[in-house]
């Protein structure tokens, strides 16, 4: 273990940086691109990675001006189970993030918002997929009539943070970028971060 400082350890990665050699698409989905190259690592050797291409994706943290929190249930076929998680959509090729937010949320639960932040950029499965997540605060909100895709299934509901909050600690939510924008509206609310 280092005794240097994070700024340390961030001055330079070329120590640790893998460089592609060659690769070659292994999938070419609706749209996800599942990709396997071969890179040269810092000592020279070779390793393969395999990792998905995902276009982006955008988190809506949806606040009532009573505080509570929109969110959504729907079910999730690759771990086969219903989920809660903040409303959220893929980004179209070439689309700004925001307006794909603005979009996903009328979409989805009917609602708009009069007031927009951008908190942070995620990226949840760093091993092996390129996808990052933009998350949003959206306040103000006024409801309105949802557009669901043909094949969106979801109930829409509204819980107070601290039940929110609860359901994050207990497990019953799992969703990541769902927990990291709860963690974020915690701390904003301790006046701890700016939106």
């Amino acid at each position: 273990m280092s005794n240097k400082s994070i700024h340390d350890l961030e001055a330079g990665d070329a120590h640790l940086v893998e460089k592609r050699i060659s690769g070659e698409d292994i999938y070419d989905g609706i749209f996800l691109k599942m990709k396997r190259d071969t890179v040269a690592l810092p000592d020279g050797q070779e390793a393969v990675r395999e990792y998905l291409v995902h276009p982006g994706a955008v988190a809506i943290l949806a606040v009532f001006d009573d505080g509570r929190v929109l969110l959504e249930r729907q079910y999730r076929y690759p771990i086969a189970q219903s989920v809660i998680e903040i409303p959220a959509g893929k980004l179209e090729l070439g689309e700004d993030p925001l307006l794909c937010a603005k979009r996903e949320l009328e979409e989805e639960t009917g609602y708009t918002a009069q007031r927009w932040s951008r908190i942070r950029r995620i990226y949840p499965v760093i091993s092996y997929s390129t996808e990052f997540i933009d998350i949003y605060l959206a306040e103000g909100l006024q409801a309105g009539k949802a557009h669901l895709d043909a094949e969106e299934f979801l109930d829409v509901f509204a819980a107070p943070f601290e039940d929110v909050l609860a359901w994050v600690e207990s497990g019953r939510i799992f969703d990541v970028k769902t927990i990291i924008s709860c963690y974020w509206l915690a701390r904003h609310r301790q006046g701890l971060l700016k939106a």
